[in-house]
């Protein structure tokens, strides 16, 4: 019985004609070559090579074990072939899906990462309500929704993916859009584009107005946050949106402000629990949470900001 690897120097020997250019063709030395060959002449009990003047000539007896040689080598070639496709991505799919606030951004950017280690993986990637990730999984539509907020369901796996905050955003020509932090107070003074209060973000929004007794108006009304940002580019009021929908700075008319008061939420990932996640999803997963996690900066108490200041002017 020949091993893969007598086969290997066998069929090198025979490509180059020589033990030195077997050598040189499979990177290993030449006593190497003759001590491998020598063994598979063993093993088959037959002669395999003739030595004339420096070169191997096949014996006239080893022609039909050649053939086979040459025919398993090939098959080596196919499998070694099919297993770099796979390693690609090719034949597969990944099929994600995720609410627009985001989508807009940290999912394109996860996307990149993907492609980056699987060039080959057809992608297919969906825009979701919340109130349609239950179908999208359970049909089969997709391996894994990314969500704004939780939700419930015994067939469904609900896992914490990162945090986030809402952000304040008002026109560049706004009196608000010189400060870096306004309280809830003072944008309840002006008219508010706002999304579905039985939208997370929304929820959050009506809350910090309701927690501080503060009377606001909504005049504009808008389901995703790229709209929003739209609206506010126009002049036509101020909003509060998701700092994912903002990450990639594509309003360049819209001012960003911190909000003083607590607005952080956390986001999901949901996926069925009896089906297990592919390598894809899993880099997908981590790509995902590693951009959200990496766009929130440390927040560091205002405490500590003043005893920093305090340091600072007695050096």
């Amino acid at each position: 019985m020949l091993t893969l690897r007598q086969i290997e120097v066998i069929r090198a020997i025979m490509v180059t004609g020589t033990v030195g250019g077997a050598a040189r063709l499979l990177n290993v030395s030449s006593p190497g070559i003759s001590r491998v060959m020598k063994h598979a002449e063993t093993s088959v009990g037959v002669k395999l090579f003739d030595r004339q003047g420096g070169r191997y000539s096949p014996t006239s007896e080893a022609h039909a074990i050649f053939d086979q040689i040459n025919g398993v080598y090939d098959k080596i070639e196919d499998l070694e072939f099919v297993i770099s496709r796979i390693k690609r991505g090719a034949d597969s799919e990944l099929k994600v899906a995720s609410v627009p606030s985001i989508a807009n951004v940290m999912v394109p950017r996860a996307l990149a990462n993907v492609r980056k280690a699987f060039p080959n993986l057809l992608i297919d990637c969906d825009i979701l309500k919340i109130e349609d990730a239950v179908d999208y999984l359970l049909l089969g539509k997709g391996e894994l929704v990314a969500l704004s907020s939780r939700i419930e369901h015994p067939m469904l796996t609900c896992a914490p993916l990162a945090r986030g905050q809402l952000k304040c955003i008002v026109p560049a020509d706004h009196p608000l859009a010189r400060r870096a932090e306004v309280p809830a107070a003072e944008i309840a003074k002006y008219p508010l584009i706002g999304v579905d209060p039985n939208d997370p973000y929304g929820r959050i929004m009506a809350d910090l107005f309701a927690r501080h007794s503060l009377n606001y108006e909504v005049t504009i009304r808008a389901r995703f946050g790229s709209t929003v940002c739209a609206l506010v580019t126009q002049g036509l009021g101020v909003a509060i949106v998701d700092e994912f929908t903002l990450a990639a700075n594509n309003w360049p008319q819209v001012r960003v402000l911190d909000i003083a008061e607590p607005t952080v939420f956390q986001t999901y990932i949901v996926h069925r629990k009896d089906a297990p996640l592919s390598r894809y999803a899993a880099l997908f997963i981590t790509a995902l949470r590693e951009h959200m996690e990496s766009l929130a900066a440390p927040v560091v108490p205002r405490r500590a900001q003043a005893a920093g200041v305090r340091e600072v002017r007695r050096r």
